[in-house]
């Protein structure tokens, strides 16, 4: 017996991916219904073999539904996801709005899957921000090994990040780079993005970190261990899809490279690969479509007792966004919903 899934947001990037990872990992769907704005209303989406047409969120009528996925940002999940959640639908939402609320888990399933039995106190589950999802994914079983007691890290993130306007303004002004009459100006980035890398992801803050890199800290406290010290620095780079971190860490126990290396290989999520010599690394472009966490250039960091040095990639539509929210949801029906 299968569940009866909502995917509200469907027409956007998140929400094609959230149809698409349903229908490769077979979720057990008995029905399926894509909402949308009443702007994008008719519009069709695929779903494995099968063409749905969206219907207007504004209406829809949730009780009776088992789960719904929401790939729409804050303010919209600020009016739909409590409506939902009342009707007996849980909500995964994939926005910032509920991430630190302390009634809510924040759930990445390779890290607190036991944090998904908290589902109930409001009926809702927060995805974590795609920066910080691969990045708990690769220092949980390091953390459970060694203890992670500080971690810096430098995020490069693409522009698939900040939707499809994003994507677009990186290929508009990549073009016009080439044909100077036609120039794009920045509007969706405080800077031009094509050709050019941008320290600054969201609002700025009265600490000097942008909202991007507190969200960093914040989120990796409540995922997985809230005396670990973090610090971030979030970039967004002209790539269209791929996030990458080089991250620095310092444990309370000893660990070198070597160790860190066979754990991770063996760890839930992640795929090492680690040669040194040319190629012998992860890119953002060779992780696309993956469902994996990369970890390449493992080392230690002499700097420092304790410390190891890596990178980290992987697909933030993906595992940063859609694939954890199908995951959270295959849980939930381990876990709570269990039918049959």
């Amino acid at each position: 017996m299968g569940y009866r899934i909502v995917v509200v947001g469907a027409t956007g990037n998140v929400g094609h991916e959230m149809l698409n990872i349903l229908a490769e990992r077979e979720f057990p769907v008995d029905e399926i219904a894509a909402l949308a704005s009443r702007r994008s209303l008719g519009t069709e989406v695929s779903f494995g073999d099968r063409t749905l047409k969206t219907t207007d969120l504004d209406t829809f009528d949730f009780t009776g539904w088992d789960i719904a996925l929401f790939a729409v940002g804050s303010d919209a999940t600020k009016t739909y996801a409590p409506k939902a959640a009342a009707a007996g639908c849980v909500v995964i939402d994939n926005s910032s709005l509920y991430r630190y609320d302390p009634d809510v888990p924040l759930i990445v399933p390779e890290v607190n899957p036991q944090a998904v039995h908290g589902y109930a106190k409001k009926n809702i589950i927060a995805n974590p921000n795609c920066s910080t999802a691969q990045l708990v994914v690769a220092l949980k079983p390091l953390h459970d090994r060694a203890t992670v007691k500080r971690v810096v890290v430098a995020t490069y993130q693409s522009v698939s990040g900040a939707g499809k306007e994003g994507m677009d303004e990186l290929w508009d002004q990549t073009k016009s780079i080439y044909n100077p009459t036609d120039s794009k100006p920045a509007t969706k980035f405080t800077k031009q993005i094509a050709f050019n890398v941008i320290p600054h992801i969201d609002v700025f803050l009265d600490s000097g970190e942008t909202k991007e890199e507190w969200k960093m800290v914040a989120e990796t406290k409540k995922i997985l261990d809230p005396a670990i010290k973090l610090t971030a620095t979030c970039v967004r780079v002209p790539v269209f899809v791929g996030h990458s971190e080089a991250v620095n860490i310092e444990f309370e126990n000893p660990l070198d490279a070597d160790e860190a290396r066979d754990i991770l290989r063996e760890s839930p999520g992640i795929m090492v690969i680690d040669k040194r010599e040319d190629g012998g690394y992860v890119t953002p472009i060779e992780c696309v479509g993956d469902y994996a966490t990369f970890v390449s250039r493992i080392r230690d960091d002499s700097t420092v007792d304790n410390g190891i040095s890596l990178w980290v990639v992987s697909d933030n539509l993906r595992k940063g966004a859609a694939l954890n929210a199908v995951q959270i949801a295959e849980l939930l029906g381990r876990e709570c919903l269990k039918k049959g």
